[in-house]
C-alpha cells in the first residue's frame, strides 16, 4: 500500500510514456520545443510494464493513466496497454492525449484493453488553436475524439485551459458543443508547470471566472462532495442534468487532502505531486537487478514522505524545474 503520513492512500498511478510532444502549447513549452530525454534514459516497455505490475499487484494501485508528453508518440503503446490489461487484478486504464493520433489508434487501443481517454482541446476556433498550439491540427483533434467515441473509449473527457485574451470567452460555447457531441468537459486552471516559467497568478483565468462565464448561459448545480470523492474535478450538473461540467482548480481551490495519485516519469522517477521538487529513482533499482519487493519498498518510502499540499499558496513556492511535458499530467 502506498500510504503517506497524512493517511492518504495512492491508488491512481499516472505513467508518463514520453516527454516528447507534437504540439507546442504556449502554456507548456517554447515554440522551439525542449531538449528531449535521450532514449537510454527512458524506461523500456518491459520496465514500464514491470513497474505497473508492481504497483497493481503489490502496492494496491487500481487505476493507471498513461500520459506524456504525448503518449501516442510511444511506439510500443498498444503493446503496453495489452500487457497491463492482462494483469491480475486488472487495473482500469485511461489515456491523456492531445488527440492528434487517435483517429488511427483508437480501435487498436480499445481492443488492447484501454477503457477511456482524456483529450486536450482548448478552443473550437481553428485559428485560436493554431495560436495556442503553434500547429494547424484542429481538425485532427476533432476527428480523433470522434474516433475514440466511436471505438467505445468512453466517456471521452475533454480538458480545456482558458488563457486571457485568447479563448477566455469560449467557456459557454465549449460546454454547449461538448453536450451536443456527448463528451464530458472539464476546465483546468493554468498551472505553474510551463518550461518557460512564465506563469503568473495575476491575470490567470480562475475557477470563479469560468463558472461566472458558464452561468451566463447555463444553470449549474453543485454535484456535491460525496460524488466527487478523490477526483480532481469539482463537478456541476448542467440545467438539471444529465450532463455535467467539471473544473479542476489546482491553484485557487486545491484538493490535496483527498489526493490519491502517485506519478511515474518517462525516465523512471517517482513524483509524489505535480509540484514536487524532489523525485525518487526507480529506474536505477530496475537496472541494478533489484527484486520486485525492493522496488516496492523504495516506492513506499517515497510516498510516505509526500507533503501535505502543493505549496502553491506559500509565498516561498518554487516552480518545479521539470515542465509538464516531462512530469506527465
Amino acid at each position: 500500500m502506498l500510504i503517506d503520513t497524512f493517511g492518504r492512500v495512492a491508488t491512481d498511478l499516472r505513467v508518463s510514456l514520453t516527454d516528447r510532444c507534437n504540439l507546442r502549447c504556449t502554456y507548456c513549452m517554447p515554440e522551439e520545443g525542449l531538449q528531449w530525454l535521450a532514449k537510454p534514459d527512458l524506461l523500456t516497455d518491459d520496465e514500464i510494464v514491470r513497474l505497473i505490475r508492481i504497483a497493481v499487484t503489490d502496492l494496491g494501485v487500481t487505476e493507471v493513466r498513461f500520459t506524456g508528453g504525448e503518449p501516442l508518440l510511444r511506439p510500443g503503446l498498444v503493446g503496453i496497454v495489452e500487457r497491463c490489461a492482462a494483469l491480475e487484478p486488472r487495473p482500469r486504464m485511461s489515456l491523456t492525449t492531445n488527440g492528434i493520433g487517435l483517429k488511427r489508434t483508437a480501435t487498436a487501443l480499445k481492443a488492447a484493453g484501454l477503457d477511456r481517454v482524456n483529450v486536450s482541446l482548448d478552443t473550437l476556433r481553428p485559428d485560436v488553436f493554431k495560436t495556442l498550439t503553434r500547429r494547424d491540427r484542429h481538425r485532427d483533434v476533432l476527428d480523433g475524439m470522434a474516433a475514440a467515441r466511436d471505438a467505445g473509449l468512453v466517456p471521452v473527457k475533454v480538458n480545456a485551459v482558458l488563457m486571457p485574451g485568447l479563448n477566455d470567452d469560449e467557456a459557454p460555447d465549449l460546454l454547449a458543443w461538448a453536450i451536443e457531441e456527448g463528451y464530458e468537459l472539464r476546465f483546468i486552471e493554468q498551472m505553474p508547470l510551463d518550461a518557460q516559467h512564465g506563469w503568473k497568478r495575476d491575470g490567470m483565468i480562475t475557477a470563479g471566472d469560468i463558472l461566472e462565464s458558464l452561468r451566463t448561459r447555463f444553470t449549474l448545480t453543485p454535484e456535491g462532495a460525496d460524488e466527487r470523492g478523490s477526483a480532481p474535478a469539482e463537478r456541476w450538473v448542467v440545467d438539471g442534468g444529465p450532463h455535467t461540467v467539471g473544473v479542476i482548480a489546482s491553484v485557487t481551490r486545491p484538493f490535496c487532502r483527498a489526493c490519491d495519485r502517485t506519478r511515474l516519469t518517462a525516465d523512471g522517477q517517482v513524483r509524489t505531486c505535480l509540484f514536487a521538487t524532489e523525485e525518487t529513482d526507480l529506474r536505477a533499482a530496475l537496472r541494478s537487478d533489484a527484486r520486485d519487493a525492493e522496488v516496492a519498498e523504495i516506492w513506499k518510502k517515497a510516498m510516505w514522505g509526500k507533503k501535505a499540499g502543493s505549496g502553491l499558496d506559500d509565498p516561498s513556492f518554487l516552480q518545479p524545474d521539470r515542465p509538464m511535458s516531462a512530469i506527465g499530467g
